[in-house]
């Protein structure tokens, strides 16, 4: 049986920012060899597998500041880093936040029980099926679903932020298809600040409409025969030694310096 292709949000924000890097990070074997960690990647990932630990109901290791300190520091991944100091200041700085984080969870009154952590999910879009992970679900005691989502690397969010955010449109969607008749919004935690914002998905019809379309040009494009074109992004991205091997690209492309002149 073939199976249906899947998109996921990271995927599809990815297409949209550069079908080259989408390419080369998901079709072309050869991008393998140009992409490298990256230390917010870790620090994130480190992040979210602590508070994973501490909204699970199932896991009773996580249930204090010192815990969560301990458990960072037993899951803290350090791939990415330039250099030692750089890695050890990161590591201070997530126990920080981390601590900061649950201590004022627990000054909190609790108005809300969470329902899962890391939940994968998974809706068919005809064509492919659109999957994704959510950090975490808690049900409101009016019955409304709010999705989380934390962010280590923001120092501030915006109704406007959750509400363009990609990924958490299709969160939306595929936790009311999962739970019909329900209300559904979403929440992104600036976990620096602590501060977060709420919104909730406007149009899902017309969300369905946008990502079949997209999904349907992403499965369909001739990958083989796509040109690299310079964008603003370029400057930062792991493929753009391989692009500039491309000599329209080479030719046009500025690097960073010519273009801020």
């Amino acid at each position: 049986m073939i199976r249906k292709p899947t998109l996921s949000p990271s995927k599809i924000t990815t297409y949209l920012a550069c079908p080259t890097k989408y390419a080369l990070t998901y079709v072309d074997p050869r991008g393998r060899w140009y992409l490298k960690s990256k230390s917010y990647y870790s620090f994130g990932t480190t992040l979210h597998a602590v508070l994973q630990r501490f909204h699970d109901a199932g896991d009773t290791g996580v249930t204090t500041s010192h815990e969560a300190v301990a458990a960072l520091e037993e899951s803290w991944i350090d791939a990415g880093y330039s250099s030692q100091e750089e890695m050890m200041e990161a590591q201070a700085e997530g126990k920080a936040i981390v601590a900061d984080y649950i201590e004022a969870v627990q000054r909190e009154p609790v108005t809300a029980k969470t329902l899962f952590v890391e939940k994968s999910m998974r809706l068919d879009m005809g064509e492919f099926d659109l999957i994704g992970r959510i950090d975490r679900v808690d049900e409101r005691e009016d019955g409304t679903l709010e999705i989380i989502d934390y962010k280590s690397g923001r120092q501030a969010v915006s109704e406007s932020d959750v509400a363009d955010d990609l990924a958490m449109a299709c969160y939306q969607l595929m936790l009311r298809a999962a739970y019909p008749g329900r209300e559904v919004v979403a929440t992104i935690i600036a976990l620096r600040s602590r501060s977060k914002a709420t919104a909730s998905l406007e149009d899902a019809d017309a969300l369905t409409e946008d990502l079949q379309a997209i999904g349907k040009e992403i499965l369909h494009r001739d990958y083989e025969n796509l040109a690299p074109t310079p964008k603003p992004l370029c400057h930062d991205c792991d493929f753009l030694a391989f692009c500039r091997k491309n000599q329209d690209f080479a030719e046009a492309y500025r690097p960073r310096e010519a273009s801020d002149a």
